[in-house]
């Protein structure tokens, strides 16, 4: 798989005297070419749409740029320098490129679907918190569980760990089980005659449609064994996340949490065009 390579420019120092030099060092993107391609590819039609004559950035520019920000997770303001615009025109540019591909994301329907008609037995269903630059008194946005502040993510993946869907983002003191009810998981799941494998954090969901594990210490064999076979079965379900923490813009956001749903959704879109092309 080739590597993308972006020369980007940093200020040497945070202000930036008149005359002081600026550092050019190159930033290796681990993605193909074939994805840069395909993503400038929906910037030109998108602008084609719109009537759009000129712009700062041509597509590919474009596309670099938000491929740069998504994967490397670099303030906007330092990869606007070494792209040569305003870091108000690299958020417009980003925030439209991320739109774009958010709106390719399948739905949940969609993915149910799918999974279906692949003959699946079952899909892993799994949850993530992601992190956001809040301070305490943001208490919606804080999980007890993790002791972070967040945002709450659901995913449906196939029983080979490939995600299928991911869901909006919601505060993160909001539990895994009341974000499937949410989403209405449990109803989508019998409306396509699927079940799903979740951790404990699902547990009193609906047994009937979403597996856990036993819970508690001193459990009997046939338990433990269960146990043991659940946890074999779910495990490729760790991939689905693993995927999405490539990019390093989920390490932290520091975004509008409100803006993670498309993020996540223009990720998903983004990891689809590696595994095609790979």
């Amino acid at each position: 798989m080739k590597k993308l390579l972006v020369e980007r420019r940093m200020l040497l120092l945070p202000e930036r005297p008149p005359g002081a030099p600026v550092a050019v060092q190159p930033a290796a993107l681990p993605l193909s070419t074939a994805t840069l391609n395909q993503v400038a590819q929906l910037i030109r039609t998108h602008r084609k749409t719109i009537g759009s004559r000129w712009r700062a950035l041509d597509p590919g520019t474009q596309a670099l740029l938000t491929l740069a920000y998504l994967r490397k997770g670099e303030a906007l303001r330092d990869l606007a320098a070494g792209f040569g615009i305003s870091a108000a025109t690299a958020w417009r540019r980003t925030r439209e490129t991320i739109s774009l591909l958010a709106a390719r994301a399948p739905g949940i329907r969609d993915a149910l679907q799918h999974a279906k008609r692949t003959g699946a037995a079952f899909v892993i269903l799994d949850g993530a918190l992601i992190h956001i630059d809040r301070n305490q008194i943001d208490q919606p946005y804080y999980s007890g569980k993790h002791k972070r502040h967040g945002m709450n993510i659901q995913a449906i993946g196939d029983a080979r760990g490939n995600l299928l869907w991911i869901s909006g983002a919601i505060r993160g003191s909001i539990h895994d089980t009341k974000a499937a009810r949410i989403w209405q998981i449990p109803r989508l799941l019998a409306e396509h005659g699927l079940l799903a494998l979740g951790d404990k954090g699902y547990d009193g969901l609906d047994h009937n449609l979403v597996v856990t594990p036993f819970k508690g210490k001193g459990k009997p064999e046939w338990q433990k064994e269960y146990n043991r076979l659940h946890a074999r079965l779910r495990g490729p379900g760790e991939r689905m996340f693993a995927q999405l923490k490539t990019w390093a813009i989920f390490d932290q956001v520091r975004c509008d949490p409100d803006q993670i749903t498309q993020v996540a959704k223009a990720v998903q879109v983004l990891n689809d065009y590696e595994h095609r092309s790979s």
